[in-house]
């Protein structure tokens, strides 16, 4: 009778242990991805996490490439995207939601010695592509109209990212066709091109600028972009003294798409983890009131409300 009851616990322990696990893999959200959406993401998290205890967020940033791999792997419930989607991604399954919207810049050292002509002037878009692609621009006295000033030392991302493949899209050609030194993750770029004053780069916003202050980071300055091509930066160009006045700019459609660009969270497949659904319509719902704050533009609402559908 005793050997009886012990099985019976027993069996009793496992299924309760069974249902504990299965209880817990529902409510645990592993995300990966791009250190754009990094930081609106933990946000998210956190606020989310408030209302509801029983669920955990795992996020770990590592580029947009690594979500997508993660994703397509299995290896994580959602990634965080930084670029458009590809065909050959949606055909491989890739279902996608767009959050919120914000911008690659072009970044040089606040050391540059040739810093008050750039920002006077700025520089255009077929200038980053001669400097970025094909390399015919090599030293700082093209720009300046100098001779013989200071060799450009670029960096690029070492890694599969949105920032890269964005800022590729704006010159009219893929990561790979970027040259530079190849630096892993926006932190490691936007530190690396503040050390330089010879260097010249591209960030995410949230790593140009301290979202708390609205001021750009120590040792790193905004490239602007002379987008008239006329040989000065106008005051209408001029909206790089701030956070929120660089955001204005890419709110009202001022700074150029790209590389200003839509932010995704992606799934393979529509997800089916009743959790997961539920924190993307919050996201899309009532966490919206955090996009702002949190240095990002807000999707127009018809935008909203497509994404919104497409959970359904």
């Amino acid at each position: 009778m005793k050997t009886k009851i012990t099985i019976y616990l027993l069996a009793i322990g496992i299924l309760i242990s069974g249902c504990s696990t299965k209880s817990q893999k529902e409510n645990t959200l592993n995300i990966s991805g791009a250190f754009a959406l990094y930081p609106l993401t933990v946000k998210w998290a956190e606020e989310y996490q408030k209302l509801h205890p029983e669920i955990r967020i795992n996020i770990s940033a590592g580029g947009a490439g690594k979500g997508m791999a993660d994703v397509l792997s299995g290896t994580v419930d959602m990634g965080m995207f930084s670029r458009e989607i590809e065909p050959e991604e949606i055909e491989k399954g890739i279902w996608w939601a767009g959050l919120c919207i914000d911008a690659v810049i072009p970044t040089i050292s606040a050391d540059n010695p040739y810093l008050d002509e750039i920002l006077q002037k700025g520089i255009t878009r077929d200038q980053f592509r001669m400097i970025f692609v094909t390399g015919s621009i090599a030293d700082w006295g093209f720009l300046t109209n100098e001779a013989n000033k200071g060799i450009i030392e670029v960096y690029t991302r070492a890694d599969a990212c949105g920032a890269a493949g964005t800022w590729a899209s704006y010159l009219d050609c893929r990561q790979e066709d970027l040259k530079g030194i190849g630096i892993y993750g926006d932190p490691g770029l936007a530190e690396a091109v503040s050390k330089n004053p010879n260097a010249i780069a591209y960030n995410n916003t949230a790593y140009v600028y301290d979202i708390n202050t609205g001021q750009k980071r120590p040792g790193i300055e905004v490239v602007p972009i002379d987008i008239n091509e006329n040989g000065t930066i106008d005051p209408e160009e001029n909206f790089y003294g701030s956070f929120h006045s660089l955001l204005a700019a890419v709110s009202e459609e001022v700074y150029p798409y790209p590389p200003a660009r839509e932010l995704y969270f992606i799934t393979k497949g529509l997800p089916v983890k009743k959790s997961l659904l539920d924190f993307i319509r919050w996201t899309l719902t009532d966490g919206q009131k955090y996009v702002s704050d949190a240095g990002y533009v807000p999707e127009p609402g018809e935008k909203i409300v497509k994404y919104l559908n497409k959970t359904y």
